[in-house]
């Protein structure tokens, strides 16, 4: 696997998200060229985002939600979500990230996946990571190989976008290495 591209570390900055952070998010995520790529509804409210935000996490969850600053400012978010009360699922958790589009290009969808990817690895017992990807965003489908996801399979008219039926892809990373007992 290539390592993953990264802007300075001085520019970007990965962080817990914090109910704060809700104008920021509903702000970037209003842009038609964001939201498009996602598998979220137009115009999000900042009190949508503030409850979201403001939610704690459920005890023994390993979920968590991230954002990335550049310049000071809030233009991406990533995190990973939906770990499953079912025992048979419990090694896999699903990843969202969307990142403003000034944004784009900057190394910040890298930084965001690389912290999420970590935090897996080497915090939590986490064994698969699990997303779905409009099939036509090239962009992040690069991005989401680079740090070891691979596709899996076809979503055939999975969701609405621009009025239309779009195909998804489902992809999925494996922990790299197998957790070891120590000796």
């Amino acid at each position: 696997m290539k390592p993953a591209r990264s802007a300075p570390s001085s520019e970007i900055n990965i962080r817990r998200s914090r109910p704060d952070d809700a104008a920021a998010l509903a702000a970037y995520m209003a842009d038609p060229a964001v939201f498009g790529q996602l598998l979220q509804l137009p115009h999000p409210s900042e009190a949508m985002w503030r409850e979201r935000l403001s939610t704690p996490v459920a005890p023994g969850s390993m979920d968590i939600s991230l954002v990335a600053e550049l310049g000071g400012q809030v233009v991406a978010s990533a995190g990973l979500f939906g770990s499953s009360p079912l025992l048979r699922r419990r090694h896999a958790i699903g990843l969202g990230i969307s990142v403003a589009v000034p944004a784009q290009g900057k190394g910040v969808g890298d930084a965001l996946m690389a912290a999420l990817t970590d935090y897996a690895d080497h915090w939590t017992t986490l064994q698969r990571i699990e997303l779905t990807v409009f099939a036509d965003n090239a962009r992040a489908i690069a991005l989401y190989r680079r740090h070891g996801f691979v596709e899996e399979g076809r979503l055939r008219g999975y969701a609405i976008r621009h009025g239309e039926y779009a195909d998804c892809l489902n992809m999925a990373r494996w922990r790299p290495e197998p957790m070891a007992l120590p000796q």
